[in-house]
């Protein structure tokens, strides 16, 4: 019988389990490596999830949030999510307008216009019958713009739905969408909530009612004014939507102002056109027009005060355009991804024309608008700009500023401009781009906001 070597058995047994214990935690250690790729993979989904569901508002907000805006005798708001393309918020408002209530509008020159935007149009047009009160429903997350005979149904449907739930002529309930373009607007989520709608009416609701019209906002948009009126203060309270696709055309994004005012249709309207000009047409966000473009201003009359004429009507008009300019300013402040709210001003034109199209140029150009937003001095961006407005121009005579720096004149850059002044500006929140044309005496203020890499990621992720 031979003799068994336990050493060299032993020795042998050791090997192999050695070797196995190596297979054994190599498996392990890439096992462990595939699961912990997948627990990294998962977990950066969710915070890109988180980040894209937590839309950082706008650092160029109002710093005291939504205004407290006064109560519209004779105006009640609500609003409610129907699910139309944002799950978990607002999205329909409605707004009841007291019998007698005045309306004028301006809105979108644009040739593809929403099926909304034509059917105000048509409605302000119409003879209103005696009495009738009015109403507006509004909703957001579908434009229903380019849909065709479908679209012109949609609006019928809705606008049905609301003057049948509030006893109105169909002719005096105004409709607005806002949202993606091109698609159907499923208008049964819309009269599904009417009923609902018409019982939460409240005179208080107005900042709910300006949450509900937001799309890419990063912030509702609220101004007020008051005056005193012969017998009793009159009021103003404005909300507004608007943040990308800004440059508007005789109107603006979505704007919906209210007075307990007593004026009449016609004048309503000759103040309202007197002052859109050189509010919400002098800004721009990206040179966009939108299709959806609409500037309601309704008068409910039940203030105590008298009519508004003489005197008091150039308070009421100035007061008008206060509310308007802030409105407008606030869409400029929540432009998609901006982080610097800019002024142009340009003065010494040979016409208000030229003006216009030299401080539009400069406020749309790109080069611009990425120098600002890299905080760039680069006023070579800005004489490209003027050059190719279209308007006249003079080397020799033009003037260029930033805030109180003079940067350039005389056909070149001032000698005593300092480079590192012009970059120490451009570190501000607020700028004043100044250019003085020295051909006359026509001038034109606009504004508009930096582009940044926000922007693109916005719209290219608009859809989803």
């Amino acid at each position: 019988m031979a003799k068994t070597d336990w050493k060299a058995e032993a020795k042998a047994l050791k090997k192999k389990l050695k070797k196995k214990v190596s297979d054994l935690s190599a498996q392990l250690a890439e096992a462990g490596a595939a699961v912990g790729a997948e627990v990294a993979d998962a977990a950066e989904t969710a915070v890109a999830a988180v980040k894209k569901a937590a839309k950082p508002v706008s650092p160029l907000a109002p710093k005291d949030g939504f205004p407290k805006l006064p109560v519209i005798k004779g105006a009640s708001f609500a609003a409610i999510g129907a699910g139309i393309k944002y799950q978990n918020r607002k999205d329909v408002m409605l707004v009841h307008l007291a019998p007698g209530t005045t309306v004028a509008g301006v809105f979108t020159r644009s040739s593809t216009r929403s099926g909304c935007v034509r059917d105000c149009q048509d409605k302000l047009a119409m003879k209103v019958p005696a009495g009738a009160g009015a109403a507006i429903v509004v909703n957001s997350g579908n434009s229903n713009a380019f849909t065709g005979k479908v679209g012109d149904a949609a609006v019928a449907a809705v606008t049905g739905s609301v003057a049948e739930a509030l006893a109105l002529p169909a002719s005096r309930v105004f409709s607005s969408s806002t949202g993606v373009i091109g698609e159907p607007l499923p208008f049964e989520k819309i009269t599904a909530v009417i009923p609902q709608l018409t019982a939460d009416l409240t005179e208080e609701a107005i900042q709910m009612a300006a949450e509900a019209i937001m799309t890419t906002d990063t912030f509702p948009k609220g101004a007020a004014a008051v005056i005193e009126g012969e017998g009793g203060p009159i009021h103003i309270s404005g909300i507004a939507k608007g943040s990308g696709m800004i440059a508007p055309d005789m109107a603006t994004m979505l704007v919906y102002l209210f007075t307990d005012a007593k004026i009449s249709a016609a004048n309503l309207q000759k103040m309202l056109a007197r002052n859109v000009d050189s509010t919400f047409n002098s800004i721009t966000v990206d040179s966009d027009t939108s299709t959806s473009d609409t500037l309601l201003l309704c008068a409910t009359g039940q203030s105590a005060a008298a009519e508004v004429k003489g005197p008091v009507a150039k308070a009421f008009e100035a007061a008008l355009r206060e509310v308007m300019m802030s409105l407008a300013h606030q869409v400029i402040r929540d432009g998609e991804g901006a982080t610097k709210f800019v002024e142009i001003r340009v003065t010494g034109a040979a016409s208000p024309e030229d003006a216009g199209r030299v401080a539009m140029s400069i406020a749309n150009s790109p080069l611009v608008k990425t120098a600002v937003a890299g905080q760039d001095p680069n006023w070579g961006r800005i004489v490209a700009a003027i050059g190719k407005s279209g308007a006249a121009a003079d080397r020799d005579r033009l003037k260029i500023t930033f805030g109180d720096i003079l940067v350039a004149e005389k056909g070149w850059r001032n000698p005593a401009y300092r480079e590192e002044d012009g970059a120490a500006y451009m570190l501000r929140d607020e700028l004043v781009i100044g250019v003085d044309l020295g051909l006359g005496r026509a001038a034109r203020t606009v504004w508009t906001c930096d582009l940044t890499d926000r922007y693109i990621a916005i719209n290219a992720d608009y859809r989803s």
